[in-house]
């Protein structure tokens, strides 16, 4: 067994060795440039870190100890941005929490943190009842002299933030990330996407989400300005960057989509922008070509990454001229190659390396396992005895690889990346890729965008397709599909709708599509093609 890319020796040892020290250098070169802006107020690193260090004394005060886990309501307001480095500052774990999510929810995830105090703008009433304190933001007064950082308060190897994602047990899983492994992701990001003091990021990210950690500190690092978006500024992609004179633009697909199915991206209506980058989801040739359109001075990158591994930890810029652009076989841009800093595999069923499989991570932007210590059997591999063997102990080594879950397949030198692995299905005994029939769906001009599910139809599962776009006869879509598929691979239904439902981040939210394909099933708006 051979692994691809190497650790490298990048590590958080040159200037600060934590996210907070990112952004207090650069008040201490830029002072009066703006950090952030939202609407028409805005705040300089200076007044920012005014602010930051007022919560920082107010959790001294309060007798929060470094290493301690804070909650954060993550909520778009130039206090909660304060409040974020405050966080940080005091040398504590941030702990961002959104505004949309439920009650229960929220108090699960401060109880399995053990945090001692919440943070946020006007609380919410719901948040009296979970029955850890909460502070109000909007109370807090400015110090009287700048919090003098602690001995220890954070250094490389002390968490930085926990963000906790679903788990399959539906009890929501906890994903710490250390200041080393963030710093890592940030230092490459900011070389690579060219982020200077002059740059002007978006923030289309919720704080919940991990890729605000692109916005928040790549911008903070580089002395440049956060641009909080308002209201529905982020449906209207051109507006806003252009409004705001953007120069780095970073969301999921799903927006592309979305502004061109309102018209909200006319060609060359983005002229400022200079760096465009896409992650969380496929990112079609199609989105791209789109985006290339709206912004034909911009480069074009499609990053990935899991959560637990920082961000994102692989990336592939589009050429400059279209015609050399790759035609990867599911129709969406690659995902490139791993970071200089991380070493992958790609590994079939039986765990032996392949050029079309589950891609595995190891390396400084790696996380060190999961809150709860149980999350993590199965979820690494060891390879000590010279075999795959999946990890069964608590605390996964820096040797131990990161399952991903994620198929990529080789093509041209470049990995592409197939789905999940739990979106691979057999049916009727035939093993089926359901991104496949995704991209000879999107193959069809009428079609927009595509997801293929699973539902059951007379107790028995059967294929169906929900898409969007230019709404045509059943018929005429089995067609196209039965001259690029098997049949054994052509949905018996097809769902059109006008949008495609996104989930709270942005993403698209796939439970909710399975259940209006299966809703239009039983309800038979979506009749099966004649066979």
């Amino acid at each position: 067994m051979k692994a691809v890319g190497g650790q490298g020796n990048m590590t958080a040892a040159d200037g600060t060795d934590d996210l907070a020290g990112l952004f207090t250098e650069s008040a201490g070169q830029y002072p009066d440039r703006v950090a952030i802006e939202q609407g028409r107020m805005s705040l300089t690193y200076r007044e920012l870190a005014a602010r930051a260090d007022a919560v920082a004394s107010e959790l001294l005060r309060r007798g929060v100890r470094p290493g301690q886990r804070v909650a954060l309501y993550a909520v778009r307001h130039l206090q909660t941005y304060a409040a974020y480095l405050g966080i940080l500052r005091a040398g504590c774990v941030v702990v961002p929490i959104g505004p949309a999510t439920p009650a229960f929810r929220a108090a699960a995830i401060m109880a399995s943190a053990s945090v001692p105090l919440a943070l946020a703008v006007s609380p919410p009433p719901e948040w009296a009842g979970h029955g850890t304190p909460c502070a109000d933001l909007l109370d807090l007064p400015e110090p009287v002299e700048p919090v003098r950082p602690l001995p220890g308060a954070a250094g490389p190897d002390r968490d930085a933030y926990l963000l906790f994602t679903s788990g399959s047990t539906g009890q929501p899983k906890g994903v710490p990330i250390t200041h080393r492994s963030a710093l890592a992701y940030v230092r490459h990001a900011v070389a690579r996407h060219r982020v200077t003091a002059d740059s002007r990021l978006s923030h289309t990210f919720e704080l919940t989400f991990d890729p605000s950690v692109f916005d928040l500190f790549c911008a903070w690092g580089a002395g440049a300005a956060l641009v909080v978006p308002e209201g529905r500024e982020l449906l209207l992609p051109a507006r806003y960057v252009d409004r705001h004179r953007i120069t780095h633009w970073f969301s999921v697909p799903s927006v592309v989509s979305l502004a061109q199915r309102i018209g909200a991206m006319p060609a060359g209506s983005m002229p400022g922008l200079r760096h465009s980058q896409f992650i969380g989801e496929q990112f079609t040739l199609e989105q791209a070509r789109a985006w290339r359109e709206a912004a034909p001075y911009s480069v074009i990158d499609n990053v990935y990454g899991p959560t637990e591994v920082t961000v994102a930890c692989a990336e592939y810029r589009l050429p400059e001229d279209e015609r050399e652009w790759p035609e990867p076989s599911n129709g969406t841009v690659p995902i490139g190659e791993v970071y200089p800093a991380l070493e992958h595999l790609v590994l079939d069923e039986d765990g032996h390396p392949a050029e079309d499989g589950e891609l595995c991570l190891r390396g400084v932007q790696r996380f060190g396992g999961y809150l709860d210590p149980a999350d993590n059997s199965g979820r690494f591999l060891d390879f000590t005895t010279g075999a795959a063997t999946p990890f069964t102990g608590r605390v996964p080594a820096a040797e131990h690889w990161y399952r991903t879950g994620d198929r990529v397949r080789l093509e041209h030198g470049r990995l592409v990346h197939l789905g999940r692995l739990d979106r691979q299905i057999k049916l009727s005994g035939y093993r089926i890729e359901l991104g496949e029939i995704e991209a000879a769906l999107r193959r069809h001009p009428a079609v927009l965008e595509a997801v293929a599910v699973v539902v059951d139809r007379d107790g028995s599962p059967c294929l169906a397709a929900v898409v969007t776009g230019t709404e045509q006869p059943e018929p005429v879509i089995v067609e196209h599909l039965r001259t690029l598929l098997p049949e054994y691979m052509v949905p018996t239904a097809c769902l059109w709708l006008a949008a495609l439902p996104l989930g709270g981040n942005g993403k698209l939210d796939h439970a909710g599509i399975r259940r209006a394909a299966a809703a239009a099933v039983v309800a038979g708006r979506a009749a099966a093609p004649a066979r």
